[in-house]
């Protein structure tokens, strides 16, 4: 079973809607017990990146997220998902995150005639042969919806680049954890190819 925690922000509905779309069972909660006991766990997102972490701690939702991560079962983070893993996010201020992953979260400062925030379609480049994009070709088009970015301390982590006025880290994997940038949830036939990836990596 797939928990997707819920922190009382995020799209939980449609990325509930698209596990069920291909097959997984997974179930929208915020019980400690119930993180614990699934076999993968997500960690959705939308919304300032201060006030989504006040939630999680407001939830008790930190040791769950570490212990997850920590046991080894598969984790996926997703846009805000993704940011809220590292260090800290300079979005409406400075802002701790939970440090899992070193490195900084990071508003666009890119050419004017580039609107910021970035949404829409974007093509995803492959770094690494991560299990998560098998099936998927390199330089598919992913929906994103973001004005920040993360820059991981170590690059090495990066499973796919996107460019958008300059080329950043649109997904990372780092052993058991894969989480990225742009919504798989939104991005028709490949988003589900990856969220149906997720659901059967062990």
């Amino acid at each position: 079973m797939i928990a997707i925690i819920d922190y009382g922000m995020g799209n939980l509905r449609s990325v509930s809607k698209a596990f069920e779309a291909v097959g997984h069972q997974a179930v929208v909660t915020r019980d400690s017990h119930v993180i614990g006991d699934a076999s993968h766990v997500v960690l959705p997102g939308v919304g300032a990146f201060g006030d989504c972490m006040a939630n999680v701690e407001r939830y008790g939702l930190e040791e769950p997220i570490r212990i997850a991560i920590q046991s080894g079962k598969p984790f996926l983070g997703i846009c805000l998902g993704l940011q809220l893993l590292f260090t800290e996010s300079e979005e409406f201020g400075m802002h701790k995150g939970l440090g899992i992953i070193p490195g900084s979260v990071r508003r666009f400062k890119i050419d004017p005639t580039l609107k910021v925030p970035h949404m829409g379609w974007n093509q995803v480049a492959i770094q690494r042969a991560c299990p998560l994009f098998e099936g998927i070709a390199d330089g598919d088009h992913w929906y994103f919806v973001h004005s920040y970015f993360v820059e991981p301390v170590d690059r090495q982590i990066a499973a796919t680049t996107t460019t958008y006025g300059l080329p950043f880290v649109s997904s990372i994997w780092r052993d058991n954890v894969v989480a990225c940038q742009f919504h798989p949830e939104k991005s028709q036939a490949v988003g589900l190819r990856l969220i149906k990836n997720f659901g059967s990596w062990k």
